[in-house]
């Protein structure tokens, strides 16, 4: 099987799909995010589907995280849908992104280490 390839601080361990409903969406405020977005350092791909007003974006959470994302998004006034479902998801995104953050931060204990000698 061959191994995908990544872009540059992606790490497929901590990769991430996610997928934001927007409203009201003007194309010319969503080209100038999207490009913004795809040079965040841990961005592994990202594309907006018009039919379905979807951003869909790919990342590793140990580097980057939703609210990253939704930040640029503000600053070129694209707003993400208000719904109870995106909302929720939101949330869930949220917490999973933090989840593997403290989980890449996070030094095993083992036991059965031998002590440093002093």
């Amino acid at each position: 099987m061959k191994k995908s390839e990544h872009r540059l601080g992606v790490s497929e361990t901590n990769l991430v799909d996610r997928h934001l409903k927007l409203v009201d969406v003007d194309t010319q405020c969503i080209a100038l995010a999207i490009s913004e977005i795809d040079e965040i350092y841990g961005i592994d791909e990202v594309s907006f589907d018009e039919r379905s007003e979807v951003l869909n974006v790919a990342y590793d959470a140990s580097r980057t995280c939703i609210d990253c994302i939704e930040d640029i998004l503000v600053k070129h006034r694209v707003e993400v849908s208000h719904d109870w479902w995106t909302r929720f998801k939101e949330g869930h995104y949220r917490f999973v992104d933090q989840n593997v953050k403290d989980n890449a931060e996070h030094v095993p204990f083992s036991c059965h280490k031998i002590p440093p000698h002093k």
